[in-house]
């Protein structure tokens, strides 16, 4: 037995005793629950080795309507299958021994992996719903418990610990009094579950697998593109696996374990909850140390976007998704630094993870496409630069899990801090040691990757330029990609200038400059942002004017500026190589949540690691 399981089920065996056998159920009741339960645990903890459950959902999740079906049928141990309808996407996934097969109604498209497979990552119907659940997230401990009971001991359990209540003499129906509304409910043969809620219902029915056919012929008419059958199956454990820790994540995540690291030339340490990653040495050194230092959370970040999205763009474009990323990467390799790729395979070394998967994540935001300010002089108080950088970016796929402040000294390059992820070698927000401060903002233009990646380009700004003037020229004389827009700064002049960079066109946007997407010009300020968060800047902007100081700065950041996706905010005080930085957790966006102060210069005259090499302990 795993040991996990062990110990939920010896946790349950001394708490029974002391619940009781439920307050509001007779020894009767308890197993006719116990009896209804029995047949729907078998398809969980692996007794019943065929089964078919049809479960209808019509919910609504933050507020959207959610409905659709999903029918999971085990054939045997070799075989299985996954049928999902929902009013904007259908699939089918079939696994046999020979084969996996992903059919997309909606694109007329199959994908197919035949033939052997690697050991590890694969959807063998034994032991799969242990593979599917991460140990990270309170799903595996649920799992585990209905693992660890048959019917007796979960009727004990749900009317002890859960109060489950009879709401009729047969008990087919019980009630949680916990929960407004809540429900379950059984038809008399047991085969039909209806689970009420307070935000909808789910219908689970099981039926005969006899009713079912194990074999379903290529759909007529179909496009039939061929991938490797492992990578096709790692796709959809680690996808599934990781969605389970961002939908319902356990203690390890949202609380952490806050303990400090020391490798050789690296150093991990903790600020008020957040991250600090030191980093020193050559390109190889400092992708070791990243590595040992943030293995986990480096994992993480790829099973976000590689594997959790992968799934998700796949049945939404029809095309297999890694191979996208490929062909992205492909395109945009000739334009990396070979002292990066050094960096991200060291690095894919050290925390074990695979090294096309580094490669692949680092490539990411070409794919997926905020607001930014500066300002200084006239505007703020004693004429200081403050630069703000919003990032409005997909915390739906738990990137905040991975997040971090690096602060990099690369042989031969400037210092600079980045704020950034584990895994994530570019940069989309950062400051260097010469006072310079970059924040990015996405636009269009996927696919037209025949250039230096935007966050290559950033992290080559901050290594590499020590004036405003060597930024400018570094985008004028670097092929790019897709459309971006900047905000860069220089706190020595004190000076900014806003950005909007294609393939084809650059167009710099100075302080106090009219423009016709960003309106009139106001003095002393630089600012890029869209819609309604454009006019809401602009306003806060005006009023604040010749008042401006730290705490007004972060204002002009908060909510709607940041938008419901707003993963981390960043202030910059170049002059005083100061960065205040928010990150979002799990329950709140990064303006929510509370601004931390790093001290670039101090951190770069102080620590041990910059001043002398530190042994491993």
């Amino acid at each position: 037995m795993h040991k996990r399981t062990l110990l939920v089920a010896l946790l349950l065996v001394f708490l029974m005793p002391v619940a009781g056998y439920g307050a509001h159920a007779t020894p009767q009741q308890i197993r006719q629950l116990a009896t209804k339960l029995d047949p729907w645990l078998a398809c969980i903890n692996g007794n019943a080795k065929s089964f078919a459950i049809e479960i209808e959902i019509d919910a609504k999740v933050k507020g959207q309507a959610m409905a659709g079906t999903v029918r999971l049928v085990r054939f045997n141990d070799d075989a299985w299958r996954l049928v999902m309808t929902h009013p904007s996407f259908s699939l089918s996934l079939d696994r046999t021994a020979e084969r996996t097969r992903l059919v997309l109604p909606a694109h007329k498209t199959a994908i197919l992996g035949e033939g052997e497979l690697a050991a590890g990552e694969t959807l063998d119907p034994v032991g799969l719903f242990i593979r599917l659940l991460s140990m990270d997230s309170m799903a595996s401990t649920v799992f585990l418990m209905a693992g660890s009971c048959d019917g007796q001991m979960a009727a004990i359990s749900l009317t002890s610990l859960a109060e489950l209540e009879p709401a009729d003499e047969k008990a087919l129906r019980w009630i949680i009094p916990k929960i407004d509304n809540a429900s379950l409910e059984f038809s008399p043969d047991g085969r039909t579950l209806k689970i009420m809620f307070p935000s909808g219902s789910a219908i689970l029915r099981r039926i005969a697998v006899s009713q079912v056919s194990p074999q379903q012929d290529m759909p007529e008419g179909f496009d039939v593109r061929q991938v490797n059958r492992t990578e096709m199956e790692r796709l959809f454990v680690r996808g599934v696996r990781r969605s389970t820790e961002v939908l319902w994540p356990g203690p390890s995540l949202i609380h952490p374990s806050q303990n400090s690291r020391f490798v050789e030339h690296g150093e991990l340490q903790w600020k008020q909850g957040q991250r600090l990653v030191l980093l020193k040495g050559t390109p190889l050194q400092v992708g070791l140390a990243h590595g040992e230092l943030l293995q986990n959370e480096i994992r993480r970040l790829c099973d976000s976007v590689l594997y959790l999205v992968g799934i998700a763009k796949t049945v939404q474009t029809g095309r297999w998704f890694l191979d996208d990323l490929r062909d992205a990467y492909k395109r945009l390799e000739t334009y990396i630094p070979q002292a990066h790729k050094i960096e991200m395979d060291a690095m894919a070394k050290s925390s074990g993870v695979r090294a096309e998967e580094v490669r692949l994540a680092n490539v990411f935001p070409e794919l997926f496409h905020c607001s930014g300010f500066a300002v200084f002089g006239s505007a703020t108080q004693e004429g200081k630069l403050y630069h703000g950088r919003v990032l409005d970016y997909m915390t739906v796929i738990g990137l905040q899990d991975s997040a971090a402040l690096f602060v990099i000294n690369t042989e031969g390059k400037i210092p600079f801090a980045n704020v950034g992820f584990a895994g994530f070698t570019g940069s989309v927000s950062g400051m260097n040691a010469k006072k310079i401060s970059l924040g990015e903002m996405g636009g269009g233009g996927e696919g037209d990757w025949d250039g230096v990646p935007m966050a290559t380009l950033m992290r080559r700004a901050l290594e590499e330029c020590s004036t405003l003037d060597e930024v400018k020229a570094l985008w004028q004389n670097s092929p790019r990609t897709c459309e971006y827009y900047y905000v860069f700064a220089d706190g020595k002049i004190p000076d900014a200038v806003g950005v909007a960079a294609t393939p084809e066109h650059l167009e710099f946007i100075n302080p106090s400059q009219a423009h016709a997407r960003l309106g009139e010009g106001i003095k002393d300020t630089v600012l890029m942002s869209g819609g309604d968060r454009l006019k809401v800047l602009r306003q806060r902007i005006t009023e604040s004017h010749g008042q401006i100081d730290v705490d007004k700065a972060i204002w002009l950041m908060s909510r709607p500026v940041a938008t419901g996706s707003n993963l981390h905010n960043v202030l910059f005080v170049p002059q005083d190589l100061k960065l205040y930085v928010a990150h979002a957790s799990r329950r709140q966006v990064a303006a929510e949540r509370p601004y931390v102060l790093f001290d670039l210069g101090v951190l770069l005259k102080t620590s041990s690691l910059f001043l002398v090499p530190k042994k491993v302990r």
